[in-house]
């Protein structure tokens, strides 16, 4: 984990305005309470995610909470579908065929 002067060293462009907004509005969910935040890989994904949707794609705040709900559906199903296809693997062969046809 780490702390709040590694974030804003990371990402020199967030305001801690910024910051505090994000975690308030839960885009953000790091450990610990104001002044002394700790802050998983998670995170830091996260903020870099919204830093680039921001900066790059130049999505406004108020899209902000859609697009970051779009994003957390496709990973879940990413995450399900890799869940499907251990499973799956795990079958026998025949098993698989069925399920594959019926699939399609």
């Amino acid at each position: 984990m780490i702390g709040i002067e590694t974030i804003f060293v990371q990402f020199r462009e967030l305001a801690p305005e910024e910051l505090d907004r994000w975690i308030a509005n839960r885009w953000i969910r790091p450990e610990g309470g104001p002044g002394d935040w700790r802050f998983h890989e998670i995170d830091l994904a996260r903020l870099r995610l919204i830093v680039e949707l921001r900066d790059t794609l130049e999505v406004n705040e108020a899209a902000l909470p859609t697009v970051l709900s779009l994003v957390d559906q496709v990973y879940d199903m990413r995450r399900r579908m890799q869940r499907l296809n251990q499973a799956m693997a795990g079958l026998p062969p025949d098993m698989v065929a069925l399920l594959a046809g019926a699939l399609q």
